[in-house]
């Protein structure tokens, strides 16, 4: 079993939000670039659209909360796909402070949020099916 991360270390915030010092390494999660934001704006760390949901999970979920629980299964097993670069995010939240970048208007039902419990969840996706 992999060394837990603490849940302080793994934060979500809007990318229309201002970045702020105690951010750590930001990371943007979201397939498209934020509207109207220039990139020396969002303070990146990394833009990895490998962890982020394919576009065709992300139209199908639409931000419908029915859809939520289902969402989540079918992002974990696009993540599965991806082992190494999630193993790679888990492994950086371990030693410092991560924050998840996204876009969405929905601010708890929304990839970031969803991989936030991804991260923290001690069995990491394997006990989400």
């Amino acid at each position: 079993m992999t060394q837990a991360i603490p849940a302080h270390n793994v934060r979500i915030k809007r990318a229309y939000d201002a970045p702020a010092p105690g951010d750590g390494a930001r990371i943007l999660i979201d397939r498209l670039w934020p509207r109207g934001i220039k990139k020396e704006n969002l303070a990146l760390a990394e833009w990895d659209k490998d962890l982020s949901p394919s576009t065709e999970l992300r139209q199908w979920y639409g931000h419908e909360p029915a859809r939520w629980d289902e969402f989540r299964r079918r992002y974990a097993a696009e993540l599965r796909q991806h082992a190494a670069r999630f193993e790679a995010l888990r492994e950086r939240a371990r030693h410092g402070v991560v924050t998840l970048v996204f876009s969405s208007h929905e601010e708890k039902l929304n990839n970031a949020g969803a991989m936030r419990e991804f991260l923290l969840h001690p069995g990491g996706l394997d006990d989400v099916r």
